[in-house]
């Protein structure tokens, strides 16, 4: 089972590409870590289609999410180089940070989620 959970605060703003005809939502999560351990881990998030769309959207760095979607690991070469990485592809995107005042009043709302 292929399976993450996540709530942590937007490290980054909202990247949107156009890949093909999706789009795609690129972020970077910050999640603490408790404990004697103490500080956070740094996670990228993709987001695909109407859930890209509302991301870009309507988050901003700093804004808190929940996150439920599942691991996904990449390879490419890079100048020679063979360079790999582990993301998490969101199924789910709750927003748990209300608008701000300059934001539409359609705009989703505490724990309003997007799937």
């Amino acid at each position: 089972m292929n399976n993450v959970s996540l709530i942590g605060n937007l490290a980054s703003e909202v990247d949107l590409k156009d890949v093909g005809d999706k789009q795609v939502a690129n972020f970077l999560l910050a999640i603490d870590r408790p404990g004697k351990d103490a500080g956070a881990d740094f996670v990228r998030i993709s987001a695909w289609e109407k859930q890209a769309e509302m991301c870009a959207r309507y988050l901003s760095k700093g804004r808190r999410v929940a996150i439920d979607g599942r691991l996904r690991s990449r390879s490419w070469e890079e100048e020679g180089k063979r360079r790999s990485a582990v993301e998490v592809v969101a199924n789910r995107v709750q927003f748990l940070s209300p608008p701000d005042g300059s934001a539409a009043a359609d705009a989703p709302f505490e724990g309003a989620a997007v799937a």
